[in-house]
């Protein structure tokens, strides 16, 4: 918890918990005060580890909530926030992953140009985080990964292969994954192989809730029923 007993410092409410406000991020409001009480304590204390990556989580949540100028403030923010956390511990994944989270999401929701400017810098983070800990985040950096290759163009280095390889090895870590499962369908409809992808797709709707990751996996769920709606029957 941030201390208040600093003369000019924040000032929360007794038992206010980040962590437990973050816990309850499908509630934006919740999320937004567990990013306004790191923004503050990381004000306070510029090298607070957790602070740094755990605000740049949160305002990659909130950005792809966001809408017009709010969705490239709050992921500039979660950039800048995950800068700060790699110059604190260069040796983590953390800062890592969520400055390759949140330059992802510019370049898919700030244009083409971005997006192909971005591109090295967020596979060159990915793959730190394999170098440092393959298994974070339950295989997330072979995740984003996978979604790197499908998205990128092919004369840029995209690879439909390379992106089913990362995702596929991605579920090694948790074969419920609901994100590797969808981003797996989504690769699998791209090369006309739809049977392939209802069953990812349906693997998705019956995976259990992760209790860590519940608000995320609604989320891929919904998305995969209605991706399974537009692929029609067998």
């Amino acid at each position: 918890m941030l201390s208040c007993s600093l003369e000019g410092s924040p000032q929360l409410p007794a038992g206010e918990d980040p962590d437990a406000l973050y816990a309850q991020r499908e509630n934006l409001e919740a999320a937004r005060r567990a990013a306004e009480i790191w923004d503050a304590t990381l004000q306070q204390d510029p090298g607070d580890f957790e602070a740094a990556w755990k605000l740049a989580r949160a305002r990659y949540w909130l950005g792809g909530r966001a809408s017009g100028r709010d969705v490239k403030v709050e992921h500039e923010a979660g950039e800048a926030a995950a800068r700060r956390a790699i110059a604190i511990r260069l040796e983590r994944p953390e800062g890592h992953f969520w400055l390759a989270a949140n330059l992802g999401a510019l370049a898919e929701t700030q244009g083409r140009l971005t997006g192909l400017r971005l591109r090295g810098e967020i596979k060159r983070e990915l793959e730190r985080v394999l170098a440092i800990e393959p298994a974070f985040q339950q295989g997330s950096a072979d995740r984003a990964l996978g979604r790197w290759y499908l998205k990128v163009p092919g004369l840029f280095g995209g690879s439909r292969s390379k992106a089913e390889m990362h995702l596929r090895r991605s579920l090694t870590y948790n074969p419920h994954s609901t994100a590797s499962l969808f981003f797996l369908a989504e690769t699998l409809i791209a090369g006309d192989r739809d049977d392939e992808a209802r069953e990812a797709l349906q693997n998705v709707l019956d995976a259990p809730l992760d209790p860590q990751w519940a608000p995320e996996d609604r989320e891929f769920k919904r998305k995969a029923k209605d991706l399974l709606n537009t692929l029609g029957p067998d």
